[in-house]
């Protein structure tokens, strides 16, 4: 047995409690960035409480882009476009031509555009 599997076997399975709402929140609020299990043992463990691990904060959405994204989406044919020059492509029946060739660069602007809206709504940087 390793190292970790030796730790894992140790645990004792999980303390479990129940909360109101409203006791969950406060709960919630007064962790602040520690993950709940971490601001308990802090709270229990006073004397030698080690340091835990911050919880990753979610980002900020804007619902605004996103919406505006999937319109986009949906008012495209992109995927429906680029699904006939893969089959084409399997195929060996792909002729590029410059019509396809300007097709093509104009499907890669939308992906990349696509990509930092999306990146933008869900607050994360591109």
């Amino acid at each position: 047995m390793d190292q970790a599997q030796s730790t894992q076997s140790k645990r004792i399975p999980p303390l479990s409690i129940r909360l109101t709402a409203e006791e969950r929140a406060l709960l919630e609020q007064r962790a602040g960035c520690l993950s709940l299990a971490g601001y308990i043992k802090s709270i229990v463990f006073t004397d030698n409480a080690p340091r835990y691990r911050s919880r990753r904060q979610t980002p900020e959405l804007d619902a605004k882009l996103l919406a505006e994204l999937l319109a986009h989406l949906g008012a495209s044919r992109m995927a429906s476009n680029l699904n006939q020059i893969a089959k084409h492509l399997n195929q060996g029946t792909l002729i590029v031509d410059p019509d396809l060739d300007s097709d093509l660069k104009a499907a890669a602007t939308e992906v990349t555009w696509i990509r930092s809206t999306l990146l933008q709504a869900l607050g994360a940087k591109s």
